[in-house]
């Protein structure tokens, strides 16, 4: 069985960062791409980055873009979500989840998710 579990979140200005992470309790971890996630207040779950298994190859929603940094630690079985200049818009509960498909923007490619940690931006 497969644990993904979030931290990091919390509450910040506009303007400001963040840095989630997700720790993962599988010994095949370095064999998987990772992806954030995001469900917005009253919104559809979003795709926000991914990065493939080797870490040497990152993708992210255009409105994340030059905002937010993905980067894994195969090592220590940690992908973590740098996210810079926040917006109120960024507000939502964010999600780490494995998939073996890369790169893929979809949901339901995506086999394993964590409980989600909450990012709420104030302006």
């Amino acid at each position: 069985q497969v644990q993904l579990a979030e931290s990091g979140g919390g509450v910040v200005q506009a303007g400001g960062s963040l840095r989630l992470s997700c720790a993962a309790s599988t010994r095949t971890f370095s064999s998987y791409a990772m992806g954030w996630f995001r469900r917005p207040p009253g919104k559809e779950r979003e795709f926000v980055a991914q990065i493939r298994w080797s870490g040497d190859l990152t993708y992210y929603a255009d409105s994340v873009k030059g905002r937010f940094t993905i980067s894994r630690d195969n090592a220590k079985n940690m992908v973590y979500l740098q996210m810079n200049s926040l917006e109120p818009e960024d507000t939502a509960v964010y999600y780490c989840a494995r998939s073996p498909t890369s790169p893929t923007t979809q949901a339901y490619e995506y086999d394993y998710w964590g409980q989600g940690t909450q990012v709420t931006v104030s302006s």
